[in-house]
C-alpha cells in the first residue's frame, strides 16, 4: 500500500493559497503530477463537493518538478472532512495509473474505499454530518457582520480580542441571541513577520505600545509576554501565541510574531487586525512546505496582508527587491488602486525613489534623512530622533536594526501611536541586553568584545558580522557556527562559506542535537566542516563542541585580550547559559587568558 500524499493538513485561516479556510496536500516524492492530473484531480473534487452539498468551492496547484501542493477551500466546520474530500480525490485521480490495477494501491484501512464510489461517498457524508457546527458557523458570520475579531481553535471559539473577548468550549456555544455582543470589541493588533528582524521588531513595537500606556501582549520566539509578564515560555511565534495573547484579558493590544511555519501548516490563526509587516525575504527554510525559492518564501509572508482590516496597512520594505516586485502584483489582497492608503514603505534612505514615490501618491514611508529617523504621514515628517543616538542601531553600524527601527516606527504609527512615544522608545530600546535578550546583546573584557546574537541564516550572518567588525575592526575574530537540520545543503554549505569569507582566526562548530529534524547527528557539522576547509578555513582553526554553552566556553578559552568573539546562540536554554556564564564574568572581572570557572554539573 503506498499514500500518494506527504503531508495533508487543515488551513484553519488565511494561507498561502487562499484568504479563507481549506485543506492542502503535498504530493508525495516519485508521484509525478503534472497539469493534466491537476485538472483530474480538480474535476472529482467538483463531484465530490456537489455529492456533499457545499458551496462552491475553489482550488489550487503549485506544482515544481512533478510534485506540488493542491489546495481547497471549505467551510469553517468541514475542515477534517475536507482533508478526506482532497486526499480521495487526489487518489482517485491516480487510481487508473496504479501498478498492474491494483485497487489497494492508494487505500488505507479507514479512509475512503477508492474503488468503490459509493462506500466512499458514504464515508465522507458521514463524516461531514458527523463535524457540522451550525451554530459555530453562525456566530462567526455575525461577529464577521459586525466586523468583530474571532480566535478559533480545535476546542475554544473566542469573539473579540483581548480586554474585549469572550471565550465559549465549542460543545457549549451560545445562540446569537445569547451573546452580550455591545461588550465585545478588538483590540490594536499588528503582525510580524520577515525572514530576520522579526522578533527585534515584535520586542520594539510591544515596547512602544507599553511606553503608550496599553497593557501589550506579544508573542515571540521566546515566550507569550502580557504587559511585561512572561506568561508561557517557549516558541510562540505560530497560531498558538497568537490565540494566547489575544484571549488573556488584560490585553489592551498585541503585537504577534508570526513564523512561516505556522502560516504554511495552519494559515493565520487571526483576522482583522490593524497592521501588518513583512521585515525582509532571504534564503532560509527551502525545500519545506512546497517553498523552494524567494518568490514562494515572499508568497507564504504575504500572507499577513489577508489578515488586515479593510483600512488597514500593510508595512513593507523598500530596500528588498522581491517585496517591490511582488507589491505590483495583487495577489495578496491590495487593490492598486488602495495601495497608496494601505501600503507604507520604509527604507535606510528616506528619500529611495519607492519611497519618494509613495509620499508624493500621499502614502506613508519611514527611512534616514541627514542621520535621523524620518517618518512621513499624513504630509508631515515627523523626525524621530538621531539614529547614532539609538542604541539598538549601534552608533549607525547595525543597518539591518535601522531597518528595523523604520519597520517599527511605521507599524506603531498604524496603531495609532503618538510619534513622541515611538521617538522616546526608538532613543532608548536596545541600551539593555534585557530590552532585547538573543539579539546583539555585548560584553567588554579588557579590549576583548563579545557578542551574542541569534544569526540564523546566511543574511543574519553577513550582517551580525559586518556590525562587529564595525564595532571592534581590529584583533582576531572567533566564530561560533551551528545550523538547524532542516535547511538544504546548499543553504547549509552558504552559512559556512560567508563565515569563511570574514576570515575567522577560530571556528568553534557547535552540534545541536535538538535541531537535528531529520538530520543524523554530525550530518549538519560536517556539511559546515568541509565548506568551511574548502573556503580556506584550516583544520586546526576549527573545533567541535557538543552543545553551545561547550561552544561558547570554547571560545572564551581560546581568546586573548583584544580579540573579537561572535557567538550566534540558537537554543533558549543555550542562550540563558551563555549571557549567565558571561555575565558572572563581568560581575568577578574576568579577562581573557584567564581560567574560566567549572562549568555548573548537568
Amino acid at each position: 500500500m503506498t499514500i500518494p500524499f506527504e503531508d495533508s493538513r487543515r488551513l484553519t485561516g488565511a494561507n498561502l493559497y487562499f484568504p479563507v479556510p481549506g485543506a492542502v496536500l503535498d504530493t508525495a516524492p516519485g508521484i509525478f503530477v503534472d497539469d493534466a492530473a491537476v485538472e483530474r484531480w480538480r474535476a472529482n473534487i467538483d463531484r465530490l463537493r456537489r455529492e456533499l452539498d457545499w458551496p462552491e468551492i475553489e482550488t489550487a496547484a503549485r506544482l515544481r518538478d512533478g510534485t506540488g501542493s493542491l489546495a481547497i477551500t471549505a467551510p469553517i466546520d468541514q475542515l477534517f472532512t475536507a482533508t478526506e474530500v482532497n486526499e480521495l480525490a487526489f487518489e482517485q485521480t491516480l487510481l487508473p495509473f496504479s501498478p498492474a490495477g491494483r485497487k489497494d494501491f492508494f487505500h488505507a484501512p479507514a479512509y475512503p474505499a477508492i474503488w468503490d464510489p459509493e462506500l466512499a461517498l458514504h464515508t465522507l457524508q458521514r463524516a461531514s454530518v458527523a463535524e457540522r457546527q451550525p451554530r459555530l458557523v453562525a456566530l462567526l458570520d455575525e461577529a464577521h457582520r459586525r466586523d468583530l475579531p474571532p480566535v478559533l481553535d480545535d476546542t475554544e471559539l473566542t469573539l473579540g480580542a483581548g480586554s474585549g473577548a469572550r471565550t465559549w468550549p465549542l460543545d457549549a456555544l451560545p445562540s446569537i441571541s445569547a451573546v452580550d455582543w455591545p461588550s465585545l470589541h478588538g483590540i490594536p493588533v499588528a503582525l510580524v513577520t520577515g525572514s530576520n528582524g522579526k522578533t527585534t521588531t515584535t520586542r520594539l513595537v510591544a515596547a512602544i505600545s507599553e511606553r503608550a500606556g496599553r497593557c501589550t501582549a506579544f508573542s515571540s520566539t521566546d515566550g507569550v509576554v502580557i504587559g511585561g509578564e512572561l506568561v508561557a515560555a517557549g516558541d510562540y511565534s505560530g497560531p498558538a501565541g497568537a490565540r494566547t495573547a489575544l484571549r488573556d484579558a488584560r490585553s489592551e493590544a498585541a503585537v504577534l510574531e508570526t513564523a512561516r511555519g505556522g502560516i504554511l501548516r495552519r494559515g493565520l490563526a487571526v483576522e482583522r487586525v490593524q497592521a501588518a509587516i513583512v521585515t525582509n525575504i532571504s534564503a532560509d527554510h527551502f525545500g519545506e512546505y512546497g517553498v523552494h525559492d524567494l518568490d514562494d518564501l515572499a508568497d507564504a509572508k504575504l500572507v499577513v496582508a489577508h489578515a488586515l482590516r479593510a483600512d488597514g496597512t500593510l508595512v513593507l520594505n523598500a530596500d528588498d527587491e522581491v517585496l517591490v516586485r511582488k507589491s505590483r502584483q495583487s495577489g495578496f489582497a491590495i487593490r492598486e488602486s488602495e495601495k497608496a492608503k494601505r501600503l507604507a514603505w520604509f527604507a535606510l534612505d528616506a528619500d529611495h525613489p519607492r519611497l519618494i514615490e509613495h509620499r508624493a501618491r500621499g502614502g506613508m514611508t519611514c527611512g534616514v534623512s541627514d542621520g535621523k529617523l524620518l517618518l512621513h504621514a499624513d504630509g508631515i515628517d515627523r523626525s524621530l530622533g538621531r539614529i547614532a543616538d539609538m542604541p539598538l542601531s549601534a552608533n549607525g553600524a547595525a543597518k539591518y536594526n535601522i531597518a528595523n527601527l523604520a519597520g517599527a516606527a511605521l507599524l506603531a504609527h498604524a496603531l495609532g501611536i503618538d510619534d513622541a512615544d515611538i521617538a522616546q522608545v526608538c532613543a532608548a530600546f536596545g541600551a539593555r541586553n534585557s530590552d532585547n535578550p538573543g539579539r546583539l546583546m555585548r560584553w567588554r573584557f579588557g579590549a576583548t568584545t563579545v557578542i551574542v546574537d541569534y544569526a540564523h541564516n546566511p543574511d543574519g550572518l553577513r550582517g551580525l558580522l559586518e556590525v562587529a567588525r564595525s564595532l571592534h575592526p581590529q584583533g582576531r575574530l572567533a566564530l561560533v557556527l551551528g545550523q538547524a537540520g532542516n535547511r538544504e545543503d546548499a543553504d547549509i554549505r552558504e552559512l559556512a562559506a560567508v563565515a569563511a569569507r570574514n576570515c575567522p582566526d577560530f571556528v568553534v562548530l557547535k552540534e545541536l542535537a535538538s535541531y537535528a529534524r531529520g538530520r543524523a547527528l554530525g550530518e549538519v557539522v560536517a556539511l559546515l566542516r568541509a565548506e568551511l576547509a574548502r573556503e580556506g578555513v584550516a583544520e586546526n582553526a576549527m573545533t567541535l563542541r557538543d552543545n553551545e554553552i561547550d561552544a561558547a566556553r570554547g571560545a572564551l578559552a581560546w581568546a586573548r585580550d583584544g580579540d573579537l568573539l561572535v557567538l550566534p546562540i540558537h537554543d533558549k536554554q543555550g542562550r540563558a547559559d551563555v549571557v549567565a556564564l558571561l555575565d558572572k564574568l563581568a560581575a568577578t572581572e574576568w579577562e581573557p587568558g584567564l581560567a574560566l570557572p567549572a562549568r555548573n554539573p548537568a
